[in-house]
Protein backbone atom coordinates (compact mmCIF):
# COMPACT_ATOMS: atom_id res chain seq x y z
CA UNK A 1 0.00 0.00 0.00
CA UNK A 2 0.97 3.39 -1.10
CA UNK A 3 1.01 6.28 1.60
CA UNK A 4 1.61 9.87 0.99
CA UNK A 5 0.04 11.44 3.79
CA UNK A 6 2.36 12.62 6.59
CA UNK A 7 2.01 10.99 9.66
CA UNK A 8 3.15 8.45 12.20
CA UNK A 9 4.11 4.90 10.56
CA UNK A 10 5.21 3.15 13.21
CA UNK A 11 6.21 3.68 16.67
CA UNK A 12 9.24 6.27 17.07
CA UNK A 13 8.56 6.25 13.53
CA UNK A 14 7.33 9.38 11.12
CA UNK A 15 7.03 10.50 7.49
CA UNK A 16 7.40 14.81 7.52
CA UNK A 17 7.08 16.53 4.82
CA UNK A 18 4.18 16.12 1.69
CA UNK A 19 3.58 14.22 -1.12
CA UNK A 20 6.26 14.87 -3.63
CA UNK A 21 8.87 15.55 -0.74
CA UNK A 22 9.05 13.63 2.32
CA UNK A 23 11.64 13.68 5.45
CA UNK A 24 11.26 10.64 8.13
CA UNK A 25 12.54 10.79 11.84
CA UNK A 26 13.27 7.85 13.13
CA UNK A 27 13.65 7.43 17.18
CA UNK A 28 16.00 5.33 18.84
CA UNK A 29 16.43 5.20 22.88
CA UNK A 30 19.37 7.49 22.84
CA UNK A 31 17.75 9.91 20.49
CA UNK A 32 15.93 10.36 16.55
CA UNK A 33 17.60 10.92 13.20
CA UNK A 34 15.79 12.53 10.39
CA UNK A 35 16.39 11.33 7.45
CA UNK A 36 16.31 12.62 3.63
CA UNK A 37 16.75 16.67 3.52
CA UNK A 38 13.43 17.05 1.40
CA UNK A 39 13.27 20.29 -0.75
CA UNK A 40 13.78 23.19 0.49
CA UNK A 41 10.35 25.01 0.49
CA UNK A 42 8.28 21.59 2.87
CA UNK A 43 10.57 23.14 5.86
CA UNK A 44 7.30 24.95 7.34
CA UNK A 45 5.56 21.76 6.76
CA UNK A 46 8.16 20.25 8.78
CA UNK A 47 8.23 22.02 11.54
CA UNK A 48 4.57 22.45 12.15
CA UNK A 49 5.32 18.54 11.80
CA UNK A 50 7.49 17.93 14.40
CA UNK A 51 5.08 19.84 16.91
CA UNK A 52 2.15 18.62 15.98
CA UNK A 53 3.18 14.63 15.63
CA UNK A 54 4.50 15.25 19.60
CA UNK A 55 7.92 15.01 18.10
CA UNK A 56 11.04 16.31 20.95
CA UNK A 57 12.79 18.44 18.49
CA UNK A 58 15.63 18.08 21.23
CA UNK A 59 15.97 14.59 21.27
CA UNK A 60 17.02 15.00 17.43
CA UNK A 61 20.74 14.21 17.36
CA UNK A 62 21.72 13.37 13.46
CA UNK A 63 20.49 14.54 9.97
CA UNK A 64 21.54 11.46 7.65
CA UNK A 65 21.08 12.61 3.82
CA UNK A 66 21.38 9.95 0.77
CA UNK A 67 22.35 11.94 -1.81
CA UNK A 68 23.60 15.57 -2.61
CA UNK A 69 20.68 16.93 -5.38
CA UNK A 70 18.82 19.89 -4.13
CA UNK A 71 16.16 17.97 -3.51
CA UNK A 72 17.57 16.22 -0.83
CA UNK A 73 19.26 18.90 1.18
CA UNK A 74 16.43 21.63 0.86
CA UNK A 75 15.96 22.00 4.87
CA UNK A 76 19.69 20.93 6.08
CA UNK A 77 20.53 24.32 6.19
CA UNK A 78 17.85 25.88 8.35
CA UNK A 79 18.11 22.79 10.82
CA UNK A 80 21.90 22.67 11.21
CA UNK A 81 21.78 26.46 12.04
CA UNK A 82 18.91 26.20 14.42
CA UNK A 83 19.79 23.50 16.44
CA UNK A 84 24.07 23.15 15.46
CA UNK A 85 24.63 20.08 17.85
CA UNK A 86 23.09 18.33 15.10
CA UNK A 87 25.43 15.90 13.34
CA UNK A 88 25.03 16.24 9.81
CA UNK A 89 25.61 12.69 7.75
CA UNK A 90 26.25 11.95 3.89
CA UNK A 91 28.71 10.10 2.16
CA UNK A 92 32.19 11.12 1.81
CA UNK A 93 31.65 11.97 -2.21
CA UNK A 94 28.91 13.94 -1.19
CA UNK A 95 30.89 16.04 1.08
CA UNK A 96 33.09 16.54 -1.71
CA UNK A 97 30.08 18.53 -3.66
CA UNK A 98 29.20 20.21 -1.17
CA UNK A 99 32.37 22.17 -0.89
CA UNK A 100 31.91 23.19 -4.83
CA UNK A 101 30.86 26.38 -4.64
CA UNK A 102 29.37 26.11 -8.66
CA UNK A 103 27.72 23.08 -7.40
CA UNK A 104 25.57 25.36 -3.92
CA UNK A 105 25.02 28.02 -6.36
CA UNK A 106 23.07 25.47 -8.79
CA UNK A 107 21.36 23.88 -5.54
CA UNK A 108 20.04 27.11 -4.82
CA UNK A 109 19.00 28.32 -7.59
CA UNK A 110 17.12 24.77 -8.36
CA UNK A 111 16.01 25.44 -5.06
CA UNK A 112 14.20 28.81 -5.60
CA UNK A 113 12.84 27.35 -9.39
CA UNK A 114 11.20 24.38 -7.67
CA UNK A 115 9.55 26.92 -5.02
CA UNK A 116 8.59 28.99 -7.83
CA UNK A 117 7.24 26.41 -9.58
CA UNK A 118 5.32 24.80 -6.76
CA UNK A 119 3.70 28.65 -5.42
CA UNK A 120 5.70 28.48 -2.05
CA UNK A 121 8.45 31.14 -2.59
CA UNK A 122 7.65 32.27 0.57
CA UNK A 123 8.98 29.54 2.09
CA UNK A 124 12.31 30.49 1.26
CA UNK A 125 11.86 34.62 1.91
CA UNK A 126 10.91 33.79 5.44
CA UNK A 127 13.66 31.05 6.26
CA UNK A 128 17.69 30.96 5.54
CA UNK A 129 17.28 28.18 3.37
CA UNK A 130 20.57 28.87 0.89
CA UNK A 131 23.32 26.28 1.29
CA UNK A 132 26.89 28.29 2.25
CA UNK A 133 30.17 26.58 3.44
CA UNK A 134 29.34 26.76 6.75
CA UNK A 135 27.13 23.32 6.63
CA UNK A 136 29.81 20.35 7.75
CA UNK A 137 29.37 16.70 9.07
CA UNK A 138 30.70 13.80 8.84
CA UNK A 139 31.28 10.91 6.30
CA UNK A 140 29.26 7.46 6.40
CA UNK A 141 29.58 5.18 4.24
CA UNK A 142 28.90 0.85 3.31
CA UNK A 143 29.48 -0.72 6.19
CA UNK A 144 28.75 1.73 8.68
CA UNK A 145 26.05 1.56 11.63
CA UNK A 146 24.27 4.85 13.04
CA UNK A 147 23.29 3.47 16.70
CA UNK A 148 20.53 5.20 17.82
CA UNK A 149 19.59 3.01 20.79
CA UNK A 150 17.83 0.16 19.99
CA UNK A 151 17.68 1.01 16.38
CA UNK A 152 20.63 0.56 14.62
CA UNK A 153 20.61 1.74 10.46
CA UNK A 154 22.73 0.04 8.53
CA UNK A 155 24.49 2.39 5.60
CA UNK A 156 24.89 0.93 1.91
CA UNK A 157 27.10 2.34 -0.69
CA UNK A 158 24.28 2.26 -3.62
CA UNK A 159 25.92 4.68 -6.73
CA UNK A 160 23.78 5.15 -10.05
CA UNK A 161 21.68 7.39 -9.34
CA UNK A 162 24.66 10.04 -8.36
CA UNK A 163 28.20 8.61 -7.85
CA UNK A 164 27.71 9.79 -4.01
CA UNK A 165 24.32 7.97 -3.58
CA UNK A 166 24.07 5.49 -0.02
CA UNK A 167 21.29 3.72 1.18
CA UNK A 168 19.85 3.13 4.87
CA UNK A 169 18.11 -0.09 6.39
CA UNK A 170 16.79 -0.58 9.86
CA UNK A 171 16.72 -4.46 10.67
CA UNK A 172 14.64 -4.15 13.57
CA UNK A 173 11.01 -2.93 11.38
CA UNK A 174 12.94 -3.71 7.98
CA UNK A 175 12.79 -0.35 7.04
CA UNK A 176 14.63 0.89 3.52
CA UNK A 177 15.64 3.82 2.82
CA UNK A 178 16.60 3.78 -0.78
CA UNK A 179 16.37 7.86 -1.84
CA UNK A 180 16.19 7.69 -5.49
CA UNK A 181 18.63 4.76 -5.43
CA UNK A 182 15.27 2.85 -5.71
CA UNK A 183 12.05 3.22 -7.84
CA UNK A 184 10.32 6.76 -7.15
CA UNK A 185 6.50 5.17 -6.67
CA UNK A 186 4.93 8.44 -8.18
CA UNK A 187 0.72 7.78 -8.84
CA UNK A 188 1.11 4.37 -9.67
CA UNK A 189 4.12 3.98 -11.40
CA UNK A 190 7.70 2.94 -10.42
CA UNK A 191 10.45 5.61 -12.03
CA UNK A 192 13.79 4.65 -11.64
CA UNK A 193 15.90 7.63 -12.29
CA UNK A 194 19.58 6.15 -12.81
CA UNK A 195 20.73 9.21 -13.65
CA UNK A 196 24.40 9.00 -13.59
CA UNK A 197 24.71 5.46 -14.38
CA UNK A 198 22.87 3.22 -15.39
CA UNK A 199 24.92 -0.10 -15.05
CA UNK A 200 25.80 1.34 -11.10
CA UNK A 201 22.19 1.89 -10.30
CA UNK A 202 20.75 -1.65 -11.61
CA UNK A 203 23.63 -3.41 -9.68
CA UNK A 204 22.70 -1.09 -6.50
CA UNK A 205 19.07 -2.48 -6.92
CA UNK A 206 20.79 -6.06 -6.79
CA UNK A 207 22.50 -5.01 -3.35
CA UNK A 208 19.00 -3.90 -1.63
CA UNK A 209 16.78 -6.91 -3.34
CA UNK A 210 17.56 -9.21 -0.52
CA UNK A 211 16.71 -7.35 1.99
CA UNK A 212 13.30 -7.88 3.68
CA UNK A 213 11.59 -5.16 3.41
CA UNK A 214 8.40 -3.86 5.36
CA UNK A 215 8.44 -0.39 4.91
CA UNK A 216 9.81 1.20 1.69
CA UNK A 217 10.72 4.73 2.34
CA UNK A 218 11.04 6.77 -0.65
CA UNK A 219 12.08 10.46 -0.83
CA UNK A 220 9.34 11.51 -2.99
CA UNK A 221 5.55 10.14 -2.88
CA UNK A 222 5.43 8.80 0.81
CA UNK A 223 5.87 5.46 1.68
CA UNK A 224 5.06 2.01 0.95
CA UNK A 225 4.09 -0.59 2.97
CA UNK A 226 3.27 -4.74 3.34
CA UNK A 227 3.36 -7.05 0.51
CA UNK A 228 4.27 -3.95 -2.30
CA UNK A 229 7.14 -2.62 -0.12
CA UNK A 230 8.64 -6.13 -0.29
CA UNK A 231 8.61 -6.33 -4.01
CA UNK A 232 9.08 -2.91 -4.56
CA UNK A 233 12.91 -3.10 -5.57
CA UNK A 234 12.73 -5.81 -7.60
CA UNK A 235 10.18 -3.90 -9.19
CA UNK A 236 12.87 -1.29 -9.81
CA UNK A 237 14.63 -3.64 -11.50
CA UNK A 238 12.49 -4.65 -14.07
CA UNK A 239 11.48 -0.96 -14.80
CA UNK A 240 15.12 -0.22 -14.68
CA UNK A 241 16.00 -2.89 -17.58
CA UNK A 242 13.21 -1.26 -19.64
CA UNK A 243 13.95 2.10 -18.84
CA UNK A 244 17.30 1.29 -20.48
CA UNK A 245 16.31 -0.92 -23.28
CA UNK A 246 14.07 2.33 -24.31
CA UNK A 247 17.03 4.75 -23.90
CA UNK A 248 18.82 2.80 -26.20
CA UNK A 249 16.15 3.21 -28.88
CA UNK A 250 15.69 6.88 -28.32
CA UNK A 251 19.54 7.73 -28.72
CA UNK A 252 19.45 5.50 -31.95
CA UNK A 253 16.33 6.68 -33.17
CA UNK A 254 17.95 9.97 -33.38
CA UNK A 255 20.90 8.92 -34.44
CA UNK A 256 23.23 10.44 -30.95
CA UNK A 257 21.69 13.50 -31.37
CA UNK A 258 21.59 14.00 -27.13
CA UNK A 259 19.37 17.13 -27.23
CA UNK A 260 16.68 15.84 -29.60
CA UNK A 261 16.74 12.60 -27.91
CA UNK A 262 16.40 14.30 -24.50
CA UNK A 263 13.67 16.88 -25.79
CA UNK A 264 11.90 13.48 -26.96
CA UNK A 265 12.32 11.73 -23.37
CA UNK A 266 10.95 14.52 -21.34
CA UNK A 267 7.93 15.12 -23.91
CA UNK A 268 7.03 11.52 -23.12
CA UNK A 269 7.71 11.05 -19.71
CA UNK A 270 5.28 14.32 -18.76
CA UNK A 271 3.02 13.07 -21.62
CA UNK A 272 2.72 9.39 -19.27
CA UNK A 273 3.45 11.84 -15.74
CA UNK A 274 1.45 14.67 -15.54
CA UNK A 275 2.16 16.59 -12.53
CA UNK A 276 5.55 14.97 -11.89
CA UNK A 277 6.96 17.75 -9.42
CA UNK A 278 10.80 18.40 -11.06
CA UNK A 279 10.39 21.20 -13.02
CA UNK A 280 10.76 20.12 -17.18
CA UNK A 281 13.96 21.89 -17.74
CA UNK A 282 15.43 20.09 -14.94
CA UNK A 283 14.09 16.39 -15.95
CA UNK A 284 15.46 17.05 -19.82
CA UNK A 285 19.02 17.94 -18.31
CA UNK A 286 18.72 14.83 -16.02
CA UNK A 287 17.22 12.74 -19.59
CA UNK A 288 20.27 13.85 -21.51
CA UNK A 289 23.11 12.93 -18.98
CA UNK A 290 21.07 9.29 -18.74
CA UNK A 291 21.50 9.11 -22.78
CA UNK A 292 24.97 10.47 -22.61
CA UNK A 293 25.84 7.22 -20.49
CA UNK A 294 23.61 5.39 -22.55
CA UNK A 295 25.53 6.12 -25.75
CA UNK A 296 28.60 5.55 -24.34
CA UNK A 297 27.80 2.17 -23.24
CA UNK A 298 25.95 0.83 -26.13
Amino acid sequence: MRVRKAGKITDHFWYLGREESGVYCLEGGDGAMLINGGLAFILPDVLKQIQSFGIDAGKIKKFLILHSHFDHTGIVPYIKRTWPDIEILASAPAWKVFAMPKYIEIMNAYSRMSAQLAGDEDALKTFDLDWRDDITGTAVGEGDVIDLGGIAVQIFNTPGHTNCSISAYEPAIKALFPSDGGGIPFADTCFPSMNTNTIQYLESLEKMKSLPVSYYCADHYGYITGGEAGGFIDLTLTEGRRWKAELENCYRKHGGDLDAAARAVTDDFYRLNPGYFIAPDILEGVFKQMLKFTGKNM
